[in-house]
């Protein structure tokens, strides 16, 4: 798109090379000339330096405000070792066709480095500077994320993976560009928040009760891994993607990160937002209409009431008035709910009621859809085919 920065998907090793190359000669040609050499990093945390897109979510502009690492500095001339040392490890890593991973790059120099942290987030600048997906620079990342339910695929090196254990989930791959094969009849896809939720989903056995779908956990805020598995889902199964998160803040910008990306990895939205991703609950209008008690309510705090604030300035929720209603009832109830509060009502209320009605009867906002077009057209006829077949639980 043009104006706008993006990774490249298909790139070749040599080219990869050639840019690190350029980066390293670039430093070669500072000191020959008895200058002080300096890296110029994009600037991933400031929101001045992305747009955003409804077909695609938050992406970095070209011509991004940088950060100069100078190797001259004492503020930051550690870091400038830190960078080249990175460069050098990446550089080997692809010369060699070989992988590693971050964890095993931080404990390569940990006086270096520092933390773990550091590494991270150093890697994810090379790649936005090189214009590079992070895995095509070798580099993985161990998964935190956890999915199960109808899915069936093959890693990379012929591993078959089966995600339809009943009772245990399967950890989301490190390598989703090698997942090949995918075999899966589930009518639908639900992120779930928090692992606690998750794993009281895998207990009441929610996949096989319901109808045949696929859960998935990043556990909190998402890694990349399980940003990249759900993308991967829905570019090749096409089904409804349903979002199930806390009613509080935090959970809705998690939520969001889903949908719409983050600023930090803007220079990859491409290939990690899902901006079809509906809010399946929990909303605080469930709140009152289950009239969910009083003591399972907790008070917004300050900082709960200023990341409200935050994400409804954010650019993408002009374009959500429901989402803004529910978050603005938020901020008047002054209140805000865990998805297990729903056991308040009843110990098996989530599982048995709540979520089969929301899935037959069509709890959850529409609009967040993607521009209207030829694959979302096909995504509404299975959502009323969801509605139309789904079996309910509870009293008519």
């Amino acid at each position: 798109m043009p104006g706008c920065q993006r990774v490249e998907e298909e790139i070749t090793y040599r080219e990869i090379l050639s840019r690190i190359e350029n980066v390293i000669l670039g430093i070669v040609t500072s000191l020959s000339k008895d200058e002080n050499p300096v890296l110029a990093l994009p600037n991933r945390s400031s929101w001045a330096n992305v747009s955003f897109d409804s077909a695609i979510g938050l992406q970095m502009n070209s011509g991004s405000s940088v950060t100069s690492i100078r190797s001259d500095s004492p503020s930051s001339v550690h870091k400038f070792a830190q960078i080249l040392k990175i460069f050098l490890v990446i550089y080997k890593l692809v010369q060699s066709n070989s992988y590693a991973t971050k964890r095993d790059i931080y404990y390569n120099n940990t006086q270096l480095f520092g933390s773990q942290k550091t590494v991270d987030s150093i890697v994810d600048d090379i790649s936005c500077m090189l214009k590079v997906p992070r895995r095509s620079l070798h580099v993985m990342a161990t998964s935190k994320g956890l999915i199960s339910g109808d899915l069936c695929y093959l890693e990379e090196d012929g591993t078959r993976i089966d995600c339809r254990s009943g009772s245990a989930a399967v950890a989301v791959s490190s390598n989703i560009g090698g997942i090949r094969n995918i075999v899966s009849s589930a009518k639908f896809v639900m992120i779930v928040e928090k692992d606690a939720t998750f794993q009281r989903l895998l207990d009441d056995d929610f996949c096989a009760k319901l109808s045949p779908c696929i859960i998935i956990t990043g556990k909190g805020v998402p890694d990349v891994n399980s940003r990249l598995m759900v993308r991967k889902l829905w570019d090749t199964l096409h089904i409804p993607i349903f979002a199930l998160v806390d009613a509080d803040p935090h959970g809705i910008e998690i939520m969001c990160i889903y949908k719409y990306g983050s600023v930090a990895m803007s220079f990859e939205a491409h290939n990690l937002t899902v901006p079809s991703v509906m809010w399946l609950g929990l909303l605080p209008s469930d709140l009152q209409r289950l009239r969910v008690p009083e003591d399972a309510l907790i008070p917004l705090t300050k900082r709960d009431e200023s990341k409200l604030s935050s994400l409804l300035k954010r650019p993408y929720l002009t374009s959500q008035p429901d989402w803004q209603k529910e978050m603005e009832l938020m901020q008047q109830t002054q209140v805000k709910a865990e998805i297990q509060s729903l056991a308040a009502i009843a110990p098996d209320f989530l599982t048995n009621i709540y979520l089969p009605n929301k899935l037959r009867y069509g709890g959850w906002d529409l609009s967040p859809m993607l521009p209207l077009n030829g694959k979302t057209s096909e995504l509404l006829k299975l959502v009323a085919k969801l509605k139309k077949d789904r079996p309910c639980n509870c009293p008519a």
